[in-house]
């Protein structure tokens, strides 16, 4: 059992850890937070063992009624790997720890592509990572368009990606990020970071990407336009998209008109907080003019990278090849609605 250490226990941490927990193969050793708060106690509450990220704040879990079983440190030298869920630019900060007691980490999509060995989506390159230091799992926005030009290079080649972002203001408890009226071209200038930090996965991939930024907090939206080597039915793309676990592609017949009928699903179908780990790809978007492919596609910023998290564990270890994982944490976690 691989004996993973979740140092940051935020939106993301705390859905590494119980999705770490659901896997016949990895034990959660304990998670990390730099203050009390609902969270910390829910990790307890959950019985994850809870470590103190910052030594100067111990006493504050004291003070707060929480039992804290050590600093950070006790946790990452015991470990056999680390899942870094910091915000971003604290991972890089955290690099010299994780090397001082040399346990392989994973850092988030924050960071910077430099800081790694290797950026990781488990669909597109996966072998890049088996037994490497230190790697980074790519944003949810980029994991989303990894996933999906990942098998139209492979089934058609690819010439071009333009991709348009309109990206969620904040997350739903993101209390102080915004828009709150208004709609923001993010950045102004083109490229977005989007297109850059795919190539961190295909490095010949010709992309670009446009962002915007909306007063929703639910989920991020894409529109797609990829220029493929060859002409292609719309079908034949629905029908390969169909065999991958991690494009959901909605039927027409749901009626799920948008983020929030999405996240309504995502819970009526038991999803723990309503998560969706799948890219959602509305079936009657995907379209196709000669040797272009079109589709609308949601992103659920907080959950769509947690099984990449997942994987990415098994590929530092060298405990799986990339089928072998996929197959193991979708089917842990219920992948495939």
């Amino acid at each position: 059992m691989q004996q993973v250490a979740i140092n940051g226990y935020g939106t993301i941490g705390k859905r590494v850890a119980d999705a770490v927990r659901q896997q016949p193969d990895m034990e959660v050793l304990g998670v990390a937070k730099t203050r009390p708060n609902f969270e910390a106690e829910t990790a307890i509450d959950k019985g994850f063992p809870l470590y103190a990220a910052v030594e100067e704040r111990e006493e504050l879990f004291a003070e707060a009624g929480l039992e804290i079983a050590g600093p950070v440190e006790d946790l990452v030298a015991e470990a056999d790997v680390v899942v870094d869920a910091t915000p971003s630019g604290i991972g890089a900060q955290n690099k010299a720890l994780y090397e001082e007691y040399d346990t392989p980490a994973l850092y988030q999509g924050g960071e910077d592509a430099d800081l790694v060995d290797v950026s990781f989506n488990a669909r597109s390159n996966f072998e890049d990572a088996v037994d490497a230091d230190h790697v980074r799992v790519v944003s949810c926005n980029t994991t989303g368009l990894s996933r999906v030009i990942a098998p139209l290079r492979e089934e058609y080649g690819v010439e071009k990606v333009r991709a348009t972002l309109v990206r969620r203001g904040g997350d739903p408890g993101q209390s102080d990020r915004g828009p709150i009226n208004d709609i923001l071209p993010n950045p102004v200038t083109i490229p977005s970071h989007h297109g850059p930090d795919v190539e961190t996965i295909f490095p010949d991939l010709d992309i670009d990407t446009l962002g915007m930024k909306v007063p929703a907090t639910l989920m991020h939206m894409h529109s797609l336009n990829v220029t493929l080597e060859e002409d292609v039915d719309a079908a034949e793309v629905r029908d390969l998209f169909a065999d991958e676990s991690r494009l959901f592609l909605i039927p027409e017949r749901m009626n799920i008109d948008g983020s929030g009928t999405l996240k309504e699903y995502a819970l009526d179908a038991g999803r723990p907080r309503g998560d969706l780990w799948e890219n959602c790809l509305w079936a009657e978007s995907i379209s196709t003019e000669g040797r272009d492919f079109y589709c609308f596609q949601g992103i659920h910023q907080e959950s769509d990278v947690v099984p990449e998290n997942v994987d990415a564990i098994r590929a530092v270890t060298g405990a799986a090849d990339a089928e072998e994982s996929i197959a193991t944490t979708d089917e842990a976690l219920g992948i495939g609605l």
